[in-house]
């Protein structure tokens, strides 16, 4: 079987090419190497992560293309990781979020439908629930009083996929991922944000004056849960279902900070801000129900991840960290 892996170039996508084929997969990538971030960095990882990887350049509003594609390769499943993310970006492009992950997943879950493909595996986010949900967030609770446009399309791939399955008998599985983090990670959020500034000696931000609590997740805990979720499709009726993937264990942001400085060696300099629009205050997961399905069972703490990522920050971007 062919699975095929959009976002492929993406801190997670990347990752789960390397796993899927270390477990004999067949496995395409799909990739638009977009400039949200450095393009390099994508290209390094890749390199670094699954250098024997076949990766198509290409963008999912790009509807013949990826057709084509689609001919070409034959997926059986598809891991769907490939979305604009950021929470704080989607207020200044909204329109990038509406194309990528809209249109994008619109395009992909036609051909899901039209050409056969037995499983589906997406990413929706832990900032789907908003205003609305109490820690520890379950999926039974409320996501329709979302922060931000980017929590909102996530929340609408959901109701869409549902929609599918219902209609067409599409085999989903959404997963919200919470907060994750790990070597090659995303230089926009805050582990490697942090992790450079304080080996360089820049000052970090700290929103909300450091009140907040994050469910860090690191990304072999992560590539666990998306196999996991991969080889269990939904007998529902319709079949679609939607887990959270997170580390259920939620950590303050100053003793992630601590941590932090312990692997840099050196102090933070904090710099303290009110709480931005479209952040939410806490995030937690229940991860039960994952747990009950495939056997999902996070095992890496901050003090074991985050002092590789402080290393991995160290080797890759040396002096300009």
């Amino acid at each position: 079987m062919t699975v095929l892996v959009t976002g492929a170039a993406g801190f997670i996508g990347a990752y789960v090419c390397r796993a899927l084929a270390a477990h004999g997969e067949a496995v395409v990538g799909l990739d638009n190497y977009n400039t949200y971030y450095d393009p390099q960095l994508k290209h390094d990882r890749v390199a670094a992560l699954c250098p024997d990887a076949r990766i198509v350049e290409l963008d999912l509003t790009d509807r013949d293309g990826l057709a084509a594609l689609f001919d070409d390769v034959k997926p059986a499943q598809v891991v769907h990781l490939a979305a604009q993310a950021g929470v704080r970006y989607s207020l200044e492009n909204p329109q990038a979020y509406v194309d990528s992950n809209l249109i994008g997943f619109v395009n992909l879950l036609e051909l899901c439908r039209h050409r056969g493909v037995q499983h589906l595996v997406y990413a929706s986010s832990s900032s789907v629930y908003g205003d609305s949900a109490t820690p520890p967030f379950s999926e039974d609770q409320r996501i329709d009083q979302p922060r931000s446009l980017y929590a909102a399309t996530k929340a609408a791939n959901e109701l869409m996929a549902h929609t599918y399955a219902h209609l067409y008998g599409l085999r989903a599985t959404g997963l919200r991922f919470f907060t994750v983090y790990g070597p090659w990670g995303r230089p926009d959020m805050a582990p490697l944000l942090f992790s450079r500034a304080v080996l360089a000696g820049r000052p970090i931000t700290v929103f909300n004056h450091g009140a907040m609590r994050r469910d860090f997740t690191c990304i072999d805990d992560i590539v666990a849960g998306v196999l996991g979720a991969l080889a269990h499709p939904s007998s529902d009726d319709p079949p679609h279902r939607v887990f959270n993937l997170g580390n259920h264990t939620p950590v303050e942001l100053e003793h992630f900070i601590a941590v932090i400085e312990q692997a840099a060696g050196k102090p933070a300099q904090k710099v303290y801000q009110p709480m931005q629009p479209g952040d939410m205050v806490e995030t937690m997961a229940d991860t039960s129900r994952a747990e009950a399905a495939f056997g999902f069972e996070p095992t890496t703490a901050i003090e074991t991840g985050m002092p590789q990522v402080v290393e991995w920050c160290r080797q890759y971007f040396g002096a300009n960290a």
